[in-house]
Formats: structure tokens, sequence, C-alpha cells
């Protein structure tokens, strides 16, 4: 990943906050100055902690795990939602739904239900439901594609989350902090840094800065996902080749334990060769018969 440069941060505005009467003091370690009324963001400090976010960015999607996309604010849905997509990573733009994290259970139900209506309407009896059946299981379709159509690939919950203004998704915030989830985001001088794990103080406003962090991201993410392939490659190519080596012949060289595991083998085969099949009929012992007792003369009623 290339390093977001001064020049380039500065041209997108990110170093741009809010008005002093709306600070947090907890963001006075990433405020430069206060111009005309406004804090300014040290833009050095913005350069570390994005590298340190991407890093974390870039080693979670190295293991394979999903990072969980958040912004509904206007300039940045677009923007979240094509970069979530070329990554191949789950994103929300639309109203968060409650309970995603916490009560996921029942958002996969709400999932399931949407491939099932999917199932119904490409079925040849679809046809045959009224005009109104079909338009309202139309709308339901285009309602839960809505608000779920962007996580419908998720099994599972995320391992770490990207918010845009924290301000806005403290929903969001607060059950990735419940359930001890990693978050990423944005923070502008009138939110909390303490709230995430890894504040990233920039403009939240602008869709330049907002453009500008996600690109870094994505990259970073891009670098992950490229890594592990390789590595699952290397390992597949492994697998495959034996470790051994081979005489001038072309002949595999055995080692020590190698050689006499192998003559015990054979020796233990020859051996099964040679040995005589056992004859049942010799090993059976033939059992004396009784000797049948003779039948004691019935006693016949007395002759006069």
């Amino acid at each position: 990943m290339t390093r977001a440069t001064f020049e380039e941060l500065l041209d997108a505005g990110v170093h741009f906050g809010h008005l002093k009467r709306k600070w947090n003091p907890n963001m006075a370690p990433y405020i430069f100055m206060e111009r005309n009324g406004i804090h300014i963001i040290d833009l050095y400090k913005t350069q570390a902690k994005l590298d340190e976010a991407a890093a974390a960015a870039k080693q979670i999607a190295k293991s394979g795990k999903k990072i969980l996309l958040v912004a509904t604010k206007k300039q940045a849905k677009d923007i979240v939602a094509n970069l979530a997509t070329s990554v191949g990573m789950p994103y929300v733009t639309e109203r968060w739904p409650g309970g995603l994290l916490t009560n996921f259970a029942t958002i996969r139900k709400a999932v399931r239900k949407m491939s099932a209506l999917d199932k119904l309407m490409t079925n040849e009896n679809f046809n045959r439901f009224s005009k109104r059946e079909r338009l309202q299981i139309t709308r339901e379709r285009a309602k839960l594609e809505k608000q779920l159509g962007s996580i419908a690939d998720l099994n599972r919950l995320p391992s770490a989350l990207f918010i845009v203004d924290i301000m806005k998704e403290h929903i969001a915030v607060a059950e990735a902090r419940k359930l001890n989830i990693p978050t990423i985001a944005i923070v502008d001088t009138n939110s909390n840094p303490n709230e995430v794990d890894f504040p990233i103080p920039a403009n939240d406003d602008a869709a330049k800065s907002i453009q500008l962090i996600l690109s870094k991201l994505s990259e970073a993410i891009s670098e992950g996902l490229e890594e592990r392939k390789l590595d699952r490659d290397k390992r597949a190519e492994e697998d495959e080749q034996e470790d051994y080596e081979v005489d001038e012949k072309g002949k595999r060289i055995y080692t020590d334990e190698e050689e006499e595991e192998k003559v015990r083998a054979s020796r233990e085969k020859g051996e099964k060769l040679h040995q005589k099949p056992k004859d049942d009929n010799e090993e059976r012992t033939r059992r004396p018969r009784k000797a049948l007792s003779k039948p004691s003369p019935r006693k016949g009623p007395a002759k006069k």
C-alpha cells in the first residue's frame, strides 16, 4: 500500500474539523490549531493512524475474515458501496438494522426469507398468484434487498467494522463494543476517539476526504487478500512435492529409518506368503457321541 502523502491529505481537505464550540476534549491530542473558530487536525498524526488502521485491515483480510463497512451519510454511500464491492466486503449504506450484530440470528432469518422469495419469484407457479399478491411479494423483496442485500453473503459476525461517522453510527459502535468487535473509524473533532480501537482523525463530511482514506484502506485489504491467495498456492505446491533426495540415476535415496521399515514390511509380507493355511478340519475336535440309553419298557396294565 502506498502511504498517503501530506500533500494528498491537504488537497482532500482532511485537516478541516468542526467549529470550536462543538469539539470533544478527547480529540485534543489530534488538533493542531484553531483558525477562524474552526479546529485544524494534525495531518502527521492522521498519517500515522491511517497506516496503523491499514495494517490492521490488511492482517484481518489476510486471515480470510470479513470487515463490515458502515456509512449511511449521503456523501459517503456511493464511495463505500463501490470500494466494498471491489474488495468483496459486506457494507451497510442504508439505515443501520438494529441488532445486526447483537441479534445476528434474526437478521440471518430475514436474509434467508429474501432468498426464499427469490426462489418463489423464479418458480413457474408464481404467475398463478393474483396480481395483488405478486405486487406484495415484489415490494417485500425490494425492501429486503434495500436493507440487507449488501450483507446477504455475511454468514457469520464480521471480524471488524469500518465506520465513517461514529456520531451518526453510534448504534453500530455500541453493538461492536458490546461484542468486542474491533472498530476502525474516521473520527472528526466532535467525536470521542476512545470509543473505537483504530481512530483516524480526519474530516468525515467532505467526500474527497472519505474517498482518500477509503481508497488507502481498500488497497491494504486487496494486498491482504492477494497475500492470502499466494500463501494458499504455495502451501498447495509444497503438499504436492515430496521431500526426498534422488541419486544420479533418478532413483529415490531412502534414509536408514525408511530402509529398515521397508525391510521389515517385506519380511512380514514374505512370512504371510510362506505360512501354510490352517485346516479348519484338523483343529476341530470331535466330540464323542453320547451312548443312547435304551428306553425303559413301559409298564402296561396288569393282566388278570
